[in-house]
């Protein structure tokens, strides 16, 4: 007997069990939210209107009066409250038995920045979210800040490769674009003046000559004369000076140790600027630490219309700043690329001089083409044979009379 009495309770109790689950799924199952649950972002312009929509799949049991199918909508976790500023439109239906769909359609006008922000729909403490950002306030800067990077490392590159390599792309463009000096009369690239001492004569003779006539093909004239001279320049000085395109002065201590360069130094050195528009000083690294203050200050004052260069000890490399500077103030060279060799005047100006153009025809002295010489036989093409020899002839000691006239 008291077993069909535990038996008896055993069964209802499951049975109560039961009861109380059932009814308990049903009301207080967490929703399921359509089309998903998770986070949407959205990007909208200040003085725009967007709708968020929310909807939620519930369980419940229309016979419990408990049966929570409330959806709330909020902002940054607070409920929302301004019915002027959010328009909230819900509804819902029982697609079948035991199921509730509940929709609600928020209509949001931004008016300023602080209606962007968090917005939450709520059912049975299960939430749905919407994140509204501004468009103008939040853009992605990164292509903006690697553009900006990559200008700063070319800048930063360019920078160096110009500090490093500035003298070799202005010898580029000059010897590609500069200007020729040909058309100007002159006999000389460069006109140099030093003292005629044993250092200054070597450096001269060994070092500066060798390399503008041999390396840069230029023509030099030498002159142990100085060319600062405190009265006016002499017209040999003048005539020097003006078959030449540069002045190249070594302005050594032996130059600045004369007699007239310790009391005229300003006088002369206002005259070499008369003489010559930007005249090239060369100074030695040694001696250039024991010139006197005033001079110094002279060569400071007019640096804008001379070339200075200093002569250090590692300016015997040919790539030394030392050389490329003095090409800088060199003219510009001329390169012929022609196969024949001839002069350059003749070849760069088309000269059509018989005296400047290569194989004249005055110098034609072809054989006879009829040795026979019958006279009846051939009258015709001897009288044109004879005219063309006699107008050989007179061409050619036309111009014997010219050449012994210019002797």
């Amino acid at each position: 007997m008291a077993v069909i009495y535990v038996a008896f309770l055993l069964v209802c109790c499951v049975q109560w069990d039961k009861t109380l689950l059932a009814a308990e799924s049903q009301c207080s199952k967490a929703p399921e939210f359509k089309p998903n649950g998770g986070l949407t972002r959205l990007w909208r312009n200040v003085g725009s209107s967007v709708i968020l929509n929310c909807t939620a799949l519930l369980l419940w049991d229309p016979t419990e009066g408990q049966c929570d199918t409330t959806l709330q909508w909020r902002k940054d976790g607070q409920p929302l409250t301004n019915h002027t500023l959010y328009t909230q439109n819900t509804s819902s239906w029982s697609p079948v038995a035991g199921q509730l769909m509940v929709d609600s359609l928020l209509v949001i006008t931004l008016r300023q920045l602080d209606d962007f922000g968090l917005y939450s729909c709520t059912v049975r403490n299960v939430s749905s979210d919407f994140r509204l950002d501004s468009s103008i306030s939040s853009p992605s800067h990164t292509a903006a800040v690697i553009a900006a990077i990559l200008l700063l490392l070319l800048l930063a590159v360019a920078a160096v490769v110009y500090s490093r390599c500035h003298l070799n792309i202005k010898l580029w463009y000059k010897n590609s674009y500069g200007d020729y000096e040909l058309n100007d009369g002159k006999l000389y690239d460069a006109y140099i003046s030093y003292v005629n001492n044993d250092h200054d004569r070597k450096f001269v003779n060994f070092i500066l000559k060798p390399h503008l006539e041999n390396k840069n093909t230029y023509k030099v004239h030498l002159n142990e004369n100085e060319i600062l001279p405190g009265s006016e320049p002499s017209a040999e000085l003048l005539m020097n000076m003006s078959r030449s395109r540069r002045l190249i002065v070594l302005l050594s201590h032996a130059y600045l140790d004369q007699d007239w360069c310790s009391n005229n130094f300003r006088q002369g050195l206002l005259h070499l600027l008369e003489i010559c528009e930007r005249p090239i000083l060369i100074m030695l690294d040694g001696q250039s630490k024991r010139m006197r203050p005033e001079i110094k200050q002279l060569l400071s004052e007019h640096q804008h219309c001379l070339t200075i260069l200093t002569w250090r000890h590692n300016s015997v490399i040919p790539s030394s700043v030392f050389w490329k500077e003095l090409a800088l103030a060199m003219p510009r060279k001329v390169v012929f690329r022609s196969e024949s060799a001839g002069d350059a005047q003749t070849m760069l100006q088309d000269d059509k001089d018989p005296m400047l153009t290569l194989n004249p025809d005055y110098l034609d002295c072809s054989s006879d083409t009829d040795p026979a010489g019958d006279l009846g036989k051939n009258q015709g093409y001897w009288t044109k044979q004879s005219s063309s020899t006699i107008v050989r002839w007179n061409l050619y000691m036309i111009i014997i009379m010219q050449k012994k006239t210019f002797a």
